[in-house]
């Protein structure tokens, strides 16, 4: 039983790793932006983007959460960096 727990564990972890990097096109259009110019302001993307702020920094919590970007610094002045995850 053991075994098939740990197989099991395993399938799942490497399903969720794999689902959890899909992004959505404003989420590509959000990390590519922020690798471009990392002091750009979630009111700045939103207008790139042509969504509203709320959805905006919805998809940059997402990645967030995903591992994909962390911010930098205080919330005026910092920065956000875009996580390499080809490593």
């Amino acid at each position: 039983m053991e075994v098939i727990e740990q197989a099991a564990f395993v399938v799942t972890t490497k399903v969720t790793t794999k689902v959890t990097t899909k992004v959505t096109e404003n989420q590509q259009v959000i990390l590519d932006k922020l690798a471009e110019s990392p002091e750009i302001t979630a009111a700045e993307l939103s207008e790139i983007l042509g969504i509203s702020l709320r959805k905006t920094k919805d998809n940059m919590r997402k990645l967030r959460e995903a591992g994909l970007i962390r911010h930098i610094g205080p919330n005026k002045g910092g920065h956000w960096e875009v996580i390499d995850q080809q490593q």
